[in-house]
């Protein structure tokens, strides 16, 4: 089922690391049992594609390929086995595909390959090509359908590039609701000034928590504080452990029973986890997120004195997509300009260059890039 699709498309294509992306006509993708071909409207641009792009990150993936993890757009054609989406219906294209025979095979979608030899089969041989393009084929089961009526009109009126923050924000979603955070608890966030660590205090808000964002820049914590209100409390991290953990304590004014851990790379020297670590309450939980890829020295003493639990999460879950998309569409969380993100640009594909240097420019949990299709 589909309305008539060209013969190409525009995308950006990236035939091998380091080297620019290349605006060029492909053959547009076609409607097979299994998957939907979605129209991309917009794409979000994270902080650091640039450094995927230069090489700066070595994630594997396999080339050549159109990158983009994700967006949002309008269904185009659909295999015969789609039961429930329509032609043109809006929907949100998760970038997290997994095996339908066995789901610990995933991966993102022009992104990442994973890392079993499953996943990268699947980003190979199925799905490689990404959402930086004017079509997209992705899996069925990776294509949310929105209510655009709710999301687009009445009292929450967001525009197109609002909800390509979704991503940003199931991402921290995922991780609370792996530790099971619950009304009233309060949870550290940390850090919390980036892009995913400011999506994660609006999302553990919206689920009932109070929240005590951790980050090393002061001005960028107190607009935290400022939007958000007196539920968050700030810390800035210092690197002294016994100094950070009593001022987690002090923010806290009683029990700390979790902690959601999403620090980039750079960080892999920073003592701010341990620090939180120490802060929990006996029973306390930590949900380790971040993109730390070198060993990280853990209190074990106080892990097993105090009975702490240490959960890993890569992304999150399909049901978590689900519950997060219907706590937007109802209001009880919100997300791009309606809590506090700016999107600082609007740009063609074939303004990649300018729109990657101004992700990298703005990576705060204030700001938010995003691209189109078009020259």
């Amino acid at each position: 089922m589909s309305s008539p699709l060209p013969e190409t498309h525009l995308a950006l294509f990236r035939e091998t690391t380091g080297q620019p992306l290349e605006l060029k006509h492909l053959p547009t993708p076609q409607p097979v049992p299994g998957n939907v071909i979605v129209k991309i409207l917009y794409v979000p641009v994270v902080s650091y594609t640039k450094e995927i792009q230069n090489g700066t990150r070595q994630y594997p993936y396999p080339k050549p390929f159109v990158p983009g993890p994700g967006g949002i757009g309008r269904v185009a054609a659909l295999g015969p086995d789609a039961t429930s989406l329509c032609l043109e219906d809006l929907v949100y294209v998760d970038s997290v595909v997994r095996s339908r025979d066995e789901p610990s095979d995933m991966y993102l979608l022009g992104a990442v390959q994973g890392g079993t030899a499953g996943s990268a089969k699947l980003a190979r041989d199925m799905w490689r090509n990404g959402t930086y393009a004017e079509y997209c084929s992705v899996p069925l089961e990776n294509a949310y359908r929105l209510d655009e009526e709710a999301l687009l009109g009445g009292e929450l009126g967001y525009k197109l590039t609002d909800l390509t923050l979704l991503a940003r924000y199931l991402v921290p979603y995922g991780g609370l609701r792996d530790i099971n955070v619950c009304v009233g608890e309060t949870i550290v966030v940390a850090p919390a000034t980036g892009a995913f660590g400011g999506a994660a205090v609006a999302v553990a808000l919206a689920m009932g928590a109070n929240v005590i964002a951790m980050g090393r820049n002061e001005a960028t914590l107190h607009s935290l504080v400022e939007h958000f209100g007196a539920r968050v409390k700030s810390v800035t991290i210092t690197n002294d452990v016994g100094a950070d953990t009593q001022a987690l304590k002090k923010a806290a004014s009683g029990p700390i029973d979790a902690v959601l851990e999403i620090s980039p790379p750079a960080a892999a020297q920073s003592l701010h986890i341990k620090s939180a670590i120490l802060a929990l309450k006996k029973g306390g939980r930590v949900s380790i997120m971040g993109g730390i890829r070198e060993d990280y020295g853990i209190p074990m003493n106080a892990v097993m004195r105090n009975d702490l639990s240490l959960k890993g999460k890569w992304m999150y879950e399909r049901e978590d997509v689900k519950s997060l998309i219907r706590m937007v569409e109802t209001g009880r969380l919100a997300i791009g300009e309606r809590n506090g993100v700016k999107i600082e640009g609007d740009f063609a594909f074939a303004e990649w260059e300018k729109a990657f240097d101004v992700a990298s420019e703005n990576a705060r949990w204030d700001a938010q890039v995003v691209m189109k299709p078009g020259v």
